[in-house]
C-alpha cells in the first residue's frame, strides 16, 4: 500500500451489488499500471461519495487542506475570479489516497499541466436516448470516418461506462481550447449533415427528437471527462473502457465492469497524436 493506509474497507459502496470500498480500492490497486498513463500530469476533479451510490455525491476540485504535502497539485485559473488548485496524477499511491478519500470516479482535464490552456486530447462524447446504442454506434463510426479520412487523425473508442461512448483523439499540444473546440464542433456538424435523422449537436433535450447527441462541449478549459478504466456510481460498478474499434458492434456501454475488467486498451494512443493547427481557422 505504499503511503496509504486504507480505511472502512468493509463499507458497501454499491448497495445492489454489495461492492465494497474495499473491492473499489482492490480494483484501482490492481488497474493502476493501466489507468496511471492517463492520469499523470493532469489535474484531477474528483467525483465522490463518501457513504456510497446510495447517497448523493458530489465533485470536488479544490485540494483540501488536509491532505499530505506528498499529493502533487498545481494553481488552474478558474473561468469565473480566483484560482483554485487541484490534484494533479502521478503515481499509484496518490490514485489509491483519492479512492480511500472517497472519490469512486476520477476525471480528468483535456490538458497537462506543461500547458493548462491547450489540450493534448479532444473528445466527442456520443450520448443516445434510451434504448438506441446501435444508432450510437453509427455516429461513433461517422465520427471516426470523418476524423480519419477527412483530417488524417486517429480516433479511439472508449465505452462510458454509461450511456454512451466516447471518441477520444490525441493531439499535439498547439493550439488553445477555443480553436480545437471549433475543430471539433465542425467535425460534428459534419456527421450531423451525413444524416441528419440520425445525429444532433442541439444542446436541449427537447430539440433532440430521439437523436444521438454530439457533445463537444467538454473541449474547453477546466473541463473534464471521465478517465480510462475509471468507475463510474451506477449500479453494478460499471467502468469507461477503452476498447479497438473492432469491438464496437459486440460492445454496450457498460459491457465493462470492475467484477470483468479483461482485454482492452489503446494501442499506440500517444504517439497518434498529431498538431491541429492547420486546421483550426
Amino acid at each position: 500500500m505504499g503511503k496509504v493506509e486504507f480505511t472502512h474497507t468493509d463499507k458497501v459502496w454499491f448497495p445492489k451489488d454489495r461492492i465494497t470500498k474495499g473491492d473499489i480500492l482492490s480494483y484501482y490497486e490492481k488497474m493502476a499500471s493501466k489507468i496511471l498513463p492517463f492520469l499523470k500530469g493532469r489535474p484531477i476533479v474528483m467525483e465522490r461519495f463518501p457513504d456510497g451510490i446510495g447517497k448523493d455525491g458530489f465533485f470536488q476540485k479544490n485540494v483540501p487542506e488536509h491532505f499530505p504535502k506528498w499529493i502533487p497539485s498545481v494553481k488552474v485559473k478558474r473561468e469565473s475570479k480566483g484560482k483554485g488548485e487541484l490534484v494533479v496524477g502521478s503515481t499509484k499511491d496518490v490514485l489509491l489516497y483519492l479512492v480511500n478519500f472517497g472519490c469512486v470516479t476520477p476525471h480528468i482535464w483535456l490538458s497537462s499541466k506543461r500547458s493548462l490552456e491547450k489540450p493534448d486530447r479532444l473528445i466527442f462524447d456520443v450520448d443516445p436516448p434510451k434504448g438506441k446504442v446501435a444508432e450510437a454506434r453509427e455516429v461513433a463510426r461517422l465520427l471516426k470516418e470523418v476524423l480519419s479520412k477527412e483530417f488524417s487523425l486517429t480516433p479511439f473508442l472508449m465505452t462510458t461506462g454509461s450511456r454512451g461512448f466516447h471518441v477520444v483523439v490525441p493531439i499535439k499540444q498547439t493550439v488553445l481550447f477555443e480553436g480545437v473546440r471549433g475543430f471539433a464542433k465542425e467535425v460534428a456538424e459534419m456527421v450531423v449533415e451525413m444524416d441528419p435523422s440520425l445525429s444532433t449537436t442541439g444542446v436541449r433535450k427537447s430539440a433532440r427528437k430521439g437523436r444521438v447527441y454530439i457533445d463537444v462541449l467538454r473541449n474547453a478549459y477546466a473541463q473534464h471527462g471521465v478517465a480510462p478504466y475509471a468507475v463510474r456510481a451506477l449500479p453494478g460498478a460499471p467502468i469507461a473502457m477503452p476498447v479497438s474499434w473492432s469491438r464496437l458492434n459486440s460492445i454496450e456501454p457498460q459491457s465493462f465492469s470492475v467484477k470483468n475488467c479483461r482485454g482492452g486498451g489503446w494501442s499506440g494512443f500517444e504517439k497518434s497524436a498529431k498538431s491541429i493547427a492547420s486546421l483550426c481557422g
